[in-house]
């Protein structure tokens, strides 16, 4: 079985696509794998350490804010864009896949739909509850349309048929991890409440912000364990806040601030109650591991869809949302002592997102690659 996958441009679309093709060659160790994708992009790196293969091909997005920057952005996508057909044809003649899978990102386009168009049998799939202009523009090429919650299908039109509700892929470790084990590894009391709460790998200004007043309005009574991801931007800005607002964390146990979460199952599985942006995987973990969660939706992202994602959960009453425009500290800190100090609606907010987790989804993505393999 030889499977091409076409994604790139985010972790959230290229991480999917090696947990998949990690899967497929645990099922069958002899099935030929490739990626493709954007010689400059995340992909590049990402999936040789990954251990597959990597074909590359020059893609580019389109910036839609009108700046000299952007025009000569998009001046050099249509240039790419003219070449990208051609590059697909010979990936795809040359490797001779029997199905190929776009995972999302401009780079998924050109392939997937050149692969449509030699007769190859193609996937789609849509991490988000809002389906990206990708997505909506394979949905009439592709064979197959899998989709991580039920209602991006009504975003699809015509295509019903074709989709198959199969969840996103969640790492092996966030199932696995134990909350008493992952607590005394952390050093948490096994009665205080956990908050880890983080605003993605750059760092959310208006997050490490709120945070910023979370953190100086619960560290001197040190009942809250609290880990804190800044990301890159907010390395320096929240020491600074934390400053000014006379928190000196020296020697503190109970608050932990990093760059980066490099140990997210653990500290998924010791939180009690997650602050975070609301990105497709991480609420698939998440709901996997059955957390409560006040979600803040990135107003900057494409059409929008964290905003949709963080509804799924907020419409099924597994989270509650503040949108960035509503997030300010003092609304923050009142939404987390309602929620702490109700015990029964933190854990019932667990338990709803728990149940709208699909933790087999590697597994149902792996059938439906085989169906058309099958079909082929």
């Amino acid at each position: 079985m030889k499977i091409l996958f076409a994604g790139g441009g985010t972790a959230g679309h290229i991480n999917p696509a090696i947990a998949v093709a990690s899967y497929i060659k645990q099922r069958q160790p002899d099935a030929s794998i490739l990626f493709c994708g954007n010689p400059h992009g995340m992909e590049a790196s990402l999936v040789p350490k990954a251990g597959f293969d990597f074909a590359p091909i020059k893609v580019k997005g389109f910036q839609r804010q009108l700046s000299l920057r952007n025009i000569k952005n998009n001046a050099m996508a249509v240039a790419y864009l003219a070449t990208a057909g051609a590059r697909a044809r010979q990936i795809i003649k040359d490797f001779q896949p029997d199905v190929v899978m776009g995972t999302g990102g401009y780079v998924s386009g050109p392939v997937v739909r050149k692969a449509a168009q030699m007769g190859v049998k193609t996937i789609t799939h849509e991490q988000n509850a809002f389906p990206g202009v990708t997505t909506k523009l394979l949905s009439g090429y592709v064979d197959k349309i899998l989709l991580a919650v039920p209602e991006a299908k009504k975003y699809l039109g015509e295509c019903d048929d074709k989709c198959v509700i199969t969840g996103n892929p969640i790492r092996g470790s966030v199932l696995k991890a134990d909350r008493d084990v992952s607590r005394i590894e952390l050093g948490i009391p096994d009665d205080k409440v956990c908050i880890l709460s983080f605003g993605g790998s750059l760092g959310a200004r208006r997050i490490n912000e709120a945070i910023a007043d979370l953190i100086a309005w619960h560290y001197k009574r040190g009942k809250i364990w609290h880990i804190h991801a800044t990301g890159s931007y907010g390395v320096d800005l929240l020491p600074e806040l934390l400053k000014e607002k006379g928190v000196d964390l020296t020697g503190c146990k109970h608050i932990s601030i990093r760059e980066y979460i490099d140990d997210m199952p653990r500290c998924l599985a010791a939180a009690d109650l997650v602050i975070s942006r609301a990105g497709a995987i991480t609420l698939s973990e998440i709901e996997a591991a059955g957390r409560a969660s006040i979600l803040i939706p990135s107003p900057n992202v494409a059409e929008n869809h964290q905003y949709h994602n963080a509804m799924a959960l907020y419409n099924r009453n597994a989270a509650v949302v503040i949108e960035e425009k509503d997030l300010t500290g003092e609304h923050l800190c009142k939404q987390v002592e309602e929620l702490i100090s109700d015990p029964f609606t933190l854990r019932h907010l667990g338990n709803n997102a728990r149940s709208m987790a699909i933790i087999d989804s590697n597994e149902r993505i792996y059938r439906e690659i085989l169906s058309l393999v099958e079909k082929k």
